[in-house]
């Protein structure tokens, strides 16, 4: 997809001047943060696309928290910068992210462009990034990309959830595993990532054909069929990747279904809010992920106060992802003004130089290849904590990322 874009300097200015007024309307409209702290009338201009409405409501609405939790408990700056954050909702998918990328980068023209929940949305707006020639920081799983020099990832790439877990997966079920997703970029990702690591380890699939069952997205909110289909198979468990919405249609079904006595894995269907919304149906189901809210070190626990303070939730990968791309950006436009002029092309270098991350789920660091992190993937399993039921660490799997 080509988008027309009057091509802007690589060397574009990131600090504007603007009337004390103007940016306390700004951020009090934007952020919700306060807008009188710091001296000085410089401010930076950060773009979030997150799905706000729709399916993965749940998960666009934590990159959004997740961001401004980090923005709230930092002065509402970044790298010394005041900050203006412009949200716009990615909907869906492409259709509805592209013109809501578009106007960030043509008509408010931020300098940093952050969020995306599909990966679909991710490969629609990268012409748009390539053009103007903005860093893209993306806080959610990302596909593959020809040309990574403007685009990075502070959560993982798409095919890795799977991958981690797979080896897990062949040593603890005797027998074959049934593999199932939604029809879109991400599912595939998601699913290949899984089924090619389960038969290179030795595993076979239950799935009659030997490939992924795909259900049509976001039409499937009736997954009984599906059960059904994998209740005549041999399948001895279950492996799956959904989310938002889908995820609790899912989960509910699941364990209505014939199927209900096979020990199901997954991406994300246990993720966030929607654990509570799938309360006693979810218990015991395990998950891999880069993320435990129970993680024991000093930035998780830093960090799972303070969204417990505003939310009343356990923390996700989402929100912590978002909140990464803020730490990200906060060291990078750091040290772009230490070595001179803050731009758009300072801080994308300033970004590939940063070095390991302390961060609430361990240290990583940028990949210099993909530009995504390298990290450990951890086993989770849906189990009561206290009064409810929590997504708690079982062990780590694997690290990832190259």
């Amino acid at each position: 997809m080509f988008f027309d874009i009057p091509r802007r300097t690589r060397h574009r200015r990131l600090v504007r001047p603007v009337g004390a007024a103007a940016l306390a309307l700004g951020l009090a409209a934007v952020t919700g943060c306060s807008s009188d702290s710091g001296s000085g009338d410089e401010t930076v201009k950060v773009g979030l696309v997150a799905s706000l409405s729709g399916t993965y409501k749940p998960v666009g609405t934590d990159l959004r928290d997740g961001f401004q939790l980090y923005l709230k408990t930092h002065d509402n700056k970044l790298g010394g910068r005041k900050v203006e954050l412009i949200v716009a909702d990615e909907g869906d998918g492409p259709p509805t992210a592209v013109p809501a990328a578009t106007k960030l980068v043509k008509k408010d023209k931020v300098d940093v462009l952050t969020g995306l929940v599909s990966g679909g949305s991710v490969n629609a707006v990268l012409p748009l990034v390539g053009q103007a020639k903005i860093p893209f920081l993306g806080s959610n799983a990302r596909p593959e990309v020809k040309d990574p020099e403007y685009v990075w990832t502070t959560s993982f790439m798409s095919d890795e959830p799977g991958k981690a877990i797979a080896p897990y997966v062949k040593e603890k079920v005797n027998g074959p595993v049934y593999a199932i997703g939604p029809d879109y970029q991400g599912g595939y990702d998601e699913l290949r990532g899984f089924t090619d690591e389960f038969k290179r380890v030795g595993g076979k699939l239950a799935n009659p054909d030997g490939k992924t069952k795909w259900t049509p997205f976001p039409k499937t909110t009736n997954f009984m069929p599906y059960f059904a289909e994998i209740a005549k198979t041999d399948a001895k468990a279950v492996y799956c990747f959904y989310a938002g919405k889908a995820a609790i249609d899912f989960a509910k079904q699941y364990a209505q279904s014939d199927v209900a006595d096979l020990p199901l894995y997954t991406a994300f269907v246990t993720e966030g809010s929607v654990l509570q919304a799938e309360g006693q149906a979810a218990k015991d189901i395990y998950s891999v992920l880069n993320y435990a809210p129970d993680l024991d070190n000093a930035a998780n626990r830093k960090f799972a106060a303070d969204w417990t303070a505003e939310h009343d939730t356990q923390p996700t990968t989402y929100a912590m992802s978002s909140y990464d791309a803020a730490a990200v950006l906060d060291k990078a436009i750091a040290d772009a003004a230490k070595k001179g002029d803050v731009t758009s092309e300072t801080i994308n270098k300033a970004i590939a130089s940063l070095g390991q991350i302390d961060s609430p789920r361990g240290n990583w660091e940028f990949s210099k290849k993909a530009h995504a992190p390298v990290q450990t993937w951890y086993l989770r399993q849906v189990r009561p904590d206290g009064n409810q039921l929590s997504n708690v660490m079982v062990q780590d799997l694997a690290t990832l990322g190259g």
